[in-house]
């Protein structure tokens, strides 16, 4: 038998087994057709691309008490009061008939996430206003500091927030930190890991770069708790980028928020999960949940932490966003850095712009170290400004926050993207904050941000030679990737 004929063999049934197995994983048609089309033009490369982003939540199936996030048994009998302020918060909601109670109730049942009351936030625009606020918070702990980043560097001020917590680990804190190893390897040296470790630091990848078969589902989600009772979060990660932004921009704009109250329960009990998956250590969670102090009248304001990633069957941000959208009766405002829509997203955003909504999308032209998202970008620029969205440019630097603000009533402030690898292969994490005076601090913000913003126009961006815009469509098919 010649070698031709036996290629021919193993190629046949390479193709049988693949199309089987695509199959029988019941995605959308159009999903598999693309899949299989992909494995039989590049056999090989086709495969890897597979193995690194195209399965789902099946590949943690041994893992997926992570949809419960945070909610143990032992966490779950400390948080009875959380359940509490949830069943009364909720009710309120309902019976004023707000969009606040479809919102809520959408996010308890994907992400398993509680409103909780009882807290204070305050909205931080940009490392120059938070990095102080987060310093100052380390400097005070009493007792724990967990800090969770997508990227940790060794710099200036990377090296400023280790020596906080070399001084407070000499103290006696437990100080706990989680980084993801892709996106901390340019900046993150052995010989921080060394310094920390040597001060009694506890620090370590999350996850592992050993999970081969999840390198490509990144840990996204920035989160800081201090003594359990003051929570971080938002767009920021720790790196002198952010106060320095690199060549070829004056300022990195982003988002950041500062909480207190029971919603920091929720931030405590995302870093518990992927704590405990990172080292497989389960924390005694007796005195990482401090009784919240009886709230004020000023300080009883609902949150609700939604977090999403490639181990849960729903996409709870993208799901979150879609109902944001949808739901909206007179404004929708969007700032994110990429702008990478599925076609869920995409139809909803032109349907409420359609019908009279001032939907307002806010996205970077450009971005440091990369350039195919925003080729990709232009043509879902294209696609929603067609149907009436606004899609501005940010020009005075890279524009880095990740808020949606719906109606002046409810906002959401996290780490997510709009991107699909945000939406459907990252880990990610969004603060749900329903309270109109903190949707007001956004929207006003994003006023101030037009200033410095220039509108994508379609009828100038078609006139655009046409190896541009094929450019465009090229980098638009590696999406998912993006």
């Amino acid at each position: 038998m010649s070698i031709e004929i036996i290629f021919q063999i193993l190629f046949s049934a390479y193709l049988v087994l693949v199309t089987v197995f695509l199959i029988s994983e019941n995605r959308a048609p159009k999903s598999t057709f693309a899949w299989m089309l992909l494995f039989i033009i590049l056999p090989i490369f086709g495969l890897v691309i597979y193995l690194f982003v195209g399965r789902g939540y099946q590949t943690f199936a041994r893992h997926l008490h992570l949809k419960q996030q945070g909610s143990t048994a032992d966490i779950r009998a400390v948080l009875q009061d959380a359940s509490a302020q949830h069943d009364a918060a909720l009710a309120l909601m309902e019976k004023e008939q707000s969009l606040a109670a479809r919102v809520a109730t959408l996010v308890n049942s994907n992400a398993s996430s509680r409103i909780t009351t009882s807290n204070r936030i305050a909205v931080l625009q940009d490392a120059e206003a938070t990095y102080p606020v987060l310093v100052a918070a380390m400097e005070q702990a009493k007792s724990s500091i967990h800090l969770s980043f997508y990227i940790l560097n060794d710099d200036v001020f990377g090296n400023e927030v280790l020596t906080v917590l070399i001084r407070k680990a000499s103290q006696g804190l437990h100080v706990r930190i989680l980084f993801d190893p892709i996106g901390s390897f340019r900046g993150l040296s052995q010989r921080y890991l060394r310094n920390a470790r040597a001060a009694g630091i506890e620090i370590h990848p999350s996850p592992s770069l050993w999970q081969v078969q999840a390198i490509s589902y990144r840990n996204h989600r920035k989160i800081a708790v201090i003594d359990g009772s003051i929570g971080f979060t938002g767009g920021l990660n720790i790196g002198d980028e952010y106060l320095d932004p690199p060549k070829g921009f004056d300022r990195w704009r982003d988002t950041h928020v500062r909480l207190t109250g029971s919603a920091v329960w929720s931030l405590q009990a995302i870093f518990l999960t992927e704590w405990e998956n990172a080292t497989g250590e389960i924390l005694d969670p007796a005195h990482l949940f401090p009784a919240v102090s009886p709230p004020d009248r000023t300080a009883n304001l609902p949150v609700q932490i939604c977090l999403s990633g490639p181990d849960t069957s729903s996409a709870a941000i993208r799901q979150l966003y879609f109902e944001l959208i949808v739901s909206a009766k007179s404004q929708v405002l969007i700032q994110s850095p990429f702008f990478i829509l599925d076609e869920t997203l995409a139809e909803a955003l032109k349907l409420k712009a359609l019908s009279g909504v001032d939907v307002q999308v806010m996205i970077s032209p450009n971005g440091p170290r990369q350039f195919l998202p925003f080729w990709a970008a232009n043509t879902y620029a294209l696609d929603v400004a067609r149907a009436g969205v606004k899609v501005h440019h940010y020009t005075a630097g890279f524009m880095h926050a990740k808020t949606v603000c719906v109606d002046g009533e409810i906002s959401s402030i996290g780490s997510a993207n709009w991107d699909i690898r945000s939406f459907s292969i990252n880990y990610e994490l969004t603060a749900v904050i329903y309270d109109g005076d903190v949707s007001q601090q956004l929207v006003e913000a994003f006023g101030r941000d037009l200033v410095d913003c220039r509108p994508f126009d379609v009828e100038r961006y078609q006139s655009l030679g046409h190896l541009l815009r094929f450019r465009d469509s090229v980098a638009r098919l590696a999406s998912p990737l993006l």
